[in-house]
């Protein structure tokens, strides 16, 4: 891990501003899709069947309220 570090080092230090400020946009970018990935995976394992609505209950849940 160690030897990954000092390459990732020894490259972030061989960019221009510009181009970190691409990349970390991209990576950050990158970062929160995961994110949103891991938490849409996580609710589909969780949820039950009785968790939706048909469409029926569903328009009538709108119509009520």
């Amino acid at each position: 891990m160690n030897l990954l570090r000092l390459r990732i080092h020894h490259l972030i230090e061989q960019l221009a501003d510009e181009e970190l400020d691409i990349i970390w946009t991209t990576v950050y970018n990158l970062h929160c899709d995961f994110y949103m990935l891991e938490a849409i995976q996580e609710v589909k394992r969780s949820q039950q069947p009785w968790d939706t609505l048909t469409h029926e209950e569903a328009t009538q849940l709108l119509t009520f309220s």
